[in-house]
Parts: structure tokens; sequence; C-alpha cells
């Protein structure tokens, strides 16, 4: 399947029909805002999906994105699409069979959720303004028919909508109206909080503000806070609206036209920002000057544009300009930290584990925003497992059919089971019940494990598929053990996650930034050290996060490669870890024990145990043996005093 036929949004197929499963909470008590000022009495519009159990421990609250709504999937065959059908669902990634799924439309905006097109009373507007902001505030409008019915008809007497006036909120108000429905639902912890884009956002603020909410935070696509690019264009984007000749200061709800011509300009910019040049070049590129005509004020010569015609119009009849100025500008305030102290300071009381996605071609939500994140949990030594899926979506790939298939089950697992929110890791009866190979350990790897001690905490880089993690917990079962992997390829990663345990994407040859001194009892480079760019930086960072250090390697001086060499000429290659042509072989070195030896002395290093072997041979090798010359295999163990 091309990219261009792979790459619809969820959110493209959007529509303006009624959530037939909506329900509506009223919370009278008045919302106090963080920007200043109060919202008298609020109205939240949610779906569910499931069942919620007797003690209200399945709860899995759903957050969504700027343009999405509380539907986020269907709930029958005759139901309207979702945004996160691929997702949530019977027998799904977030399995409604087993979890009771709640998506409340975000405050603020236009789907049933108290937002600027509701009704104020004004007598309301002196207790709703703060003195130090003089925003107003809002009275609520009961009428219950669908949102822009309510906003396009004329309040009588003295009610009128909010408009502009709608008081500044912010993500942090979102989640204090959330944090009321799952009163009301009579949830008290969640077992999961999931979000992607604005709903990560909202998703890391449950979890700052209150670090017992919920066992696990799930944030796709997400950021601590936007880039300034990305500020850039929401403020292209509120200034095209804002100055549309019917925006009339916001108060155009009784008029016979509304601000759509900005509206649907700030979502074509939108459209653009959620865009990689891979996905635009495969949508549009084919037939860019073959444009299909829409009837459309807007320019079409190319079928990017009529494209974007189509999408800024279809909005309109489903969104309220000024709920797109609110939240975006809700998203611009947003900032949990710019730098990792910061970050810290954010997750330091957090006690849930984490799943981080982001996307490699995500320009608007890049990956490096979600590493700062992961880097700080990183080093609170929180349980985090962190993905960056390759794709050539862009920010879109969160909601596009494919890429849910490929992190959505990252979300399973981290859900998996009952057990998992209280860090019990996945056994390996489990492991190979869900399609996970028994656990199968090269001679090297058993040598590892027989090193390390019950109770140690471990990081393995270079994990593949965290066999030896798995083998570690299963060895030592029933003792509590920090294990984690570091892992660059995408497949590995998924199977080291589906075994249960912690890993996060991260490229060895940049060092291990995320972590911090002594953070570890031990620390693993297993057949791993011939394969990196900066031998020494490595194995100095190893030092440093490690109280002792691991590795494993190739002796490249072995017998039969000698022989392979010098007698027949030709590139050392045998049996196992060194089974590759010369032109397609990993290893960017040649080392050999003795090599390695002179340079440990060298770094300062003290080698505590070596163990060797042949593994052709199938034989252990003494040390006093010339295991340069007669093993194939190295396990060494060392520390720096």
């Amino acid at each position: 399947m091309s990219l261009n036929e792979d790459c619809s949004s969820t959110d493209d197929i959007r529509s303006d029909e009624p959530l037939s499963h909506a329900q509506t909470v009223w919370f009278n008590q008045p919302l106090l805002l963080e920007r200043g000022g109060q919202l008298p009495k609020i109205r939240c519009c949610y779906e569910t999906w499931g069942t919620l159990n007797a003690d209200a421990s399945n709860a899995i609250l759903v957050c969504h994105a700027v343009s999405g709504d509380s539907h986020a999937a269907r709930h029958n065959a005759n139901d309207q699409p979702g945004w996160w059908d691929g997702l949530i669902g019977p027998g799904m990634s977030i399995d409604t069979n087993q979890f009771f799924v709640v998506c409340p439309n975000v405050l603020g905006g236009c789907r049933g959720t108290t937002g600027p097109g509701d009704l104020r009373a004004e007598d309301d507007l002196e207790l709703a303004t703060s003195p130090n902001q003089p925003i107003p505030g809002v009275s609520i409008n009961s009428d219950e028919r669908s949102p822009l019915e309510a906003m396009s008809r004329q309040g009588g007497g003295d009610e009128r909508p909010y408009g502009a006036d709608f008081p500044r909120i912010t993500i942090g108000d979102m989640v204090e109206v959330q944090r009321r429905l799952a009163d009301h639902l009579g949830i008290v912890k969640w077992r999961a909080i999931v979000g992607g884009s604005l709903g990560g956002h909202q998703a890391l603020q449950w979890v700052s503000r209150y670090p017992n909410c919920t066992h696990t935070c799930i944030a796709i696509a997400t950021s601590p806070r936007l880039t300034s690019q990305a500020l850039g264009f929401d403020v292209i984007a509120r200034n095209a609206i804002q100055t549309d000749p019917h925006f009339h200061g916001g108060q155009y709800y009784d008029r016979p036209n509304r601000p759509v011509t900005g509206l649907a300009i700030a979502r074509m910019l939108g459209h653009i920002t959620y865009l990689s040049v891979a996905a635009m070049e495969a949508k549009f590129d084919p037939d860019r000057h073959d444009p299909r005509h829409i009837a459309s004020d807007f320019e079409q010569r190319f079928s990017v544009g009529s494209y974007l015609a189509h999408q800024g119009q279809k909005f309109t009849t489903r969104f309220d300009a000024n709920s797109y100025i609110t939240l975006s500008m809700a998203m611009d305030l947003f900032d949990l930290g710019g730098n990792r102290l910061k970050l810290m300071e954010t997750f330091d009381e957090c006690t849930c584990d984490f799943l981080l996605v982001s996307f490699s071609s995500d320009w608007l939500f890049p990956p490096a925003q979600s590493r700062e994140i992961v880097n700080a949990l990183t080093a609170l030594d929180k349980r985090v497992t962190y993905a960056e899926i390759t794709s050539d979506a862009g920010h879109d790939a969160f909601l596009i059919a494919r890429d849910m298939a490929t992190y959505g089950p990252l979300v399973q697992e981290r859900l998996r089971s009952s057990d998992t929110h209280r860090g019990v890791n996945l056994s390996a009866g489990d492991a190979v019940s869900k399609g996970q190979s028994p656990v199968q350990l090269t001679v090297a790897e058993e040598s590892i494990l027989e090193i390390i001690p019950a109770g140690s905490s471990v990081l393995d880089l270079g994990c593949g598929c965290g066999e030896l993690l798995a083998a570690i917990r299963d060895r030592h079962a029933g003792t509590p053990m920090r294990l984690m992997g570091v892992e660059v390829a995408q497949e590995n990663i998924l199977s080291t996650a589906m075994r249960g345990l912690d890993v996060i994407d991260y490229d060895l040859n940049n060092g291990l930034p995320a972590f911090i001194d002594d953070q570890f009892d031990v620390v693993v480079l297993n057949a791993t050290l011939q394969a990196v760019d900066n031998v020494v930086a490595l194995l100095e960072e190893m030092l440093r996060v490690g109280k002792k250090a691991i590795i494993s390697f190739p002796n490249f001086a072995y017998r039969a490669l000698r022989e392979d060499y010098v007698t027949r000429g030709r590139s050392p290659r045998a049996v196992g870890e060194f089974d590759f042509d010369w032109h397609d072989t990993p290893n960017r070195r040649f080392p050999t024990i003795a090599d390695v030896h002179d340079l440990l002395i060298e770094m300062g290093v003290t080698i505590d145990r070596e163990i060797y072997w042949d593994v052709s041979q199938a034989r252990h090798i003494d040390a006093d043996d010339d295991p340069n010359l007669n093993a194939d295999t190295a396990v060494l163990e060392i520390h720096r005093s």
C-alpha cells in the first residue's frame, strides 16, 4: 500500500453529525481559573465505553486533540466514525471488554462542554471577572441542542454568548473539569490516562498536578510545551480568524455570517503543520496540476489547494472560531518546563509508570521534545517506555490507521494486566502466551546472567528483544529488581515492551545523557562494543551510570579468523557473532581481547572478572590459556575505583 493510500487521518472524516451517545453533567460549584476569574457553572459533555467494575479500578481517561471531541470511537456498527477507532473498542489496544473508557469534550470546546458559544447572563459578569484580569466570565446555556445550533441563536433578554469574552483558560482548567467528572463517576484513581497532541498535554498535566491520579500515563505525539515555531503558526491562525470581517469582536453568533473564512484558513494552516514533507508529496505530487474542483472561494490551482479548501470549509461546519482561539491559546500557554531540571521538578512526585510515543517525521511535536520528558523521567528513575515510531506521516501519524497498528501494541502492553501497574513484570509464561518466543540466551548472555546478583538494578544497552533482561527477571523471580533496556530498532523495542520490560528508544552513539551518576548497580553492553561509534566515550558513560559494567564482545584475534584473513585472504567471518559479509557487517570495530585489555588499563579501569569461550567448540577457555588466540567471545566485568 502506498503512502498516499495509507496516510488518511481519522480527523479528516469527522462530521458535524449529532453525538448520539454523548452524556452531559452539570457542575454547579464555580470553577476558579488559573489565569484569573471564574466560571460560575460548568457543563461537561462526555462519552463512555465498556462497564465500570465494582471498585472503579478499570477506568481509562482518553483526552482529545484540538479538533477532537468526546467521540473517540464507535459505540456500535451503526455509529459514526470516531477519531481513535483503531485504538479503542472490543479486543482493541484499549479493550472496552476489559476497561471502562471515558472521553470528555474539553472545557472551551464547542461539542457540548462549556465554551465561548454558550450563553451568559449579564448578572454573571461581575461574578466571573477577576480584579487582576478583566476577562468576563460565563453563565451557562441550558439548551440541550447541538452546540452549533445553540451558538447560532440569539439569547433572549440579557443573555448572549460569551464569544471573545470567554475567560482565558489553561490546560490545567481543562483537567480540573475532568477531575470533577471523575468524582461524578465515582473514579478515585484512573487505571490510565491516555492522550495525543493536546490530549497528551492533558495527560501530562494530570500526573504533574495530581501525582497519584493514575497507574499509567500514556502521552503520544506531544511535548512539555510548544516550540516557538508551533507558537508562531498558532498566532497566524488566530490572526486569520480575528481579522475576518465577520468576526465582529467575537460576537458573531446572532449575525447572518460567521468568520468561516478566517477559521477555514486557520484549519488549512493547521493541516500543513500536521503533515510531513513526504506525506504531502505522496498526497499531492502525483496530480499536483490536476486539482479536484469544489465549490469554494479559495484558490484551487493545485491539488493541494483543493484538498486544503475542502478540509478548511468542512471544518467550519463542526467547529467554532472562538473555541479554536481559546484552545490554541491554552496550548500556547502550556509549559511544564524547558529543561531537564525543571521537568524533573514537574514529575518528581509522580507515582505512575509512563509510555511515551513520538513519530520520526513529526516536526510540529518533534521527537526531541518527547525525549526531554523521557530524560527527566529516567533521571528520576520512573518506570518509562519510549518509542520513536518510524513514519512518513508527520504529526497526523497518531491518527492514522497503519501507525496506530504500530504503536497500539505498546499501549496494549502497558495496560495488559492488573499486575503491570503495580510494577510486576511479565513472567516468562505470560510472555510466551502473548506471542513472545521463549527466552533463548547466547553463551555470553548465560555468563552475564550468572554474574548479576539478585536485587540488582540493571541497564541493558542495545538490549535487542529483551531476552537477557527477561532471563534476569525470571532467574530472580520474587525479588524486586529495576530492569531497563535501551534499544534503537523499532521491532526490538516492541518485543522488549511485550515482555513487560521498560525500554527507551535511544542511540548509544549519543552517550547516556538521560541517566544520572551511579543510577544502576550494573550496566550491560552485550555484543555491541564493536558496533558503536565512540567506544571510549560509551565505556566512560557506562562506568558513570553504573557502579559496575559488564561488556561482551567478539574476539577478532580468534584462531579461525586469523586463518581466514592471513592464510585465505578473506575478511574475518565465522559462525555466530561474526557471520557477516564484509559489505553488510554491522561491525565498525574489530576488537581483540588484547586490544580491549590495553584500552581498559589506559582508562584506569579494573577488570573484576574475565570469562572466555570458544563458542564454535562449546568450550570454556581459561584466562591462562591464551584466550586472545583460543576464544571467540569475551565477557568482562569491570569497574572504576
